[in-house]
């Protein structure tokens, strides 16, 4: 029997969560404004490698990460594409890192997936849209979809709310609409539920072939009811689960999704069966 897939996460290291979450003082903030600050600990890939064993844990997705400060607009919280791959090539077969798209890079940027992919295995790109003050569906994305689309690769995307600091409404599941009209072949995903907008993240995914759901972020225990109940029933090819790691814990997250009494073939399809469908993992 195959083991969860966590879509999304961090990375997890002592050094990269002191130096982009707990040292950065707008991260910083973010997290002492939700309490999570003093609970916020990295772990070395060996801890990790006997962690995910512990927990039941099959893969994870790392996201390097090109943050953009919304107040002050300059870049923070940047985790490089190869600091992300110094830990992924210790996890080969469980960790795969995620491309994370800074739209003012432009075809610079382009150019750094491909070798991402090519070279260090990167298996998708991460959008969060949220502190550049451009949507999804800004052209300045455009040539990344197009390059997914030709490497065979899912764009993930932070929608709904966001914690930090910046506008949310970047973060509208609807702004993915036309990006799933424009690049058809693209396979998008749609993480955090798109909450507040739930509703609005599931309408997209039941329309569109090319438009998952992902759980990212929010423990199962918070899931809104029309989530869960989408998940069970007419959306269960459509959804995968995700955790933000370290943010959301997976051993907690595993175990609120076994109480929420989803049927065993739904929860297969949540957990790894539609995550296989679409990832490249060979």
């Amino acid at each position: 029997m195959s083991k969860p897939i966590d879509i999304l996460g961090h990375l997890f290291t002592p050094e990269s969560i002191q130096k982009h979450f707990l040292e950065d003082e707008e991260e910083r903030a973010v997290f002492e404004n939700v309490g999570r600050a003093s609970s916020l600990k990295g772990i070395t890939v060996e801890e990790f490698k006997a962690y995910a064993e512990r927990v039941g844990l099959g893969r994870t997705h790392i996201a390097s990460f090109y943050g953009w400060s919304y107040r002050k607009q300059h870049p923070y919280l940047h985790v490089t594409p190869e600091e992300v791959y110094e830990v992924t090539k210790q996890l080969p077969g469980v960790a795969y890192g995620l491309f994370g798209v800074n739209p003012f890079d432009m075809l610079d940027g382009v150019r750094h997936l491909e070798k991402a992919v090519r070279e260090y295995g990167f298996i998708g790109i991460h959008v969060h849209p949220h502190g550049f003050d451009l949507g999804p569906d800004h052209a300045f994305y455009f040539p990344y979809y197009a390059k997914c689309v030709e490497l065979g690769i899912p764009a993930v995307f932070s929608m709904g709310h966001t914690l930090d600091f910046m506008p949310i409404e970047n973060g509208r599941p609807a702004r993915l609409d036309k990006i799933a009209l424009y690049f058809p072949e693209l396979t998008i995903v749609c993480t955090h539920t798109g909450w507040p907008w739930v509703e609005e993240a599931i309408a997209l995914a039941s329309k569109h072939p090319n438009v998952y759901l992902g759980t990212s972020a929010y423990a199962p225990k918070y899931w809104k009811p029309e989530m869960v109940k989408f998940i069970n029933s007419w959306g269960q090819d459509k959804v995968l689960w995700g955790s933000d790691f370290p943010l959301v814990k997976h051993d907690e997250a595993l175990q609120q999704v076994e109480e929420l009494g989803l049927k065993e073939a739904a929860k297969e399809k949540l957990l790894w069966k539609n995550a296989e469908k679409i990832f490249k993992y060979s």
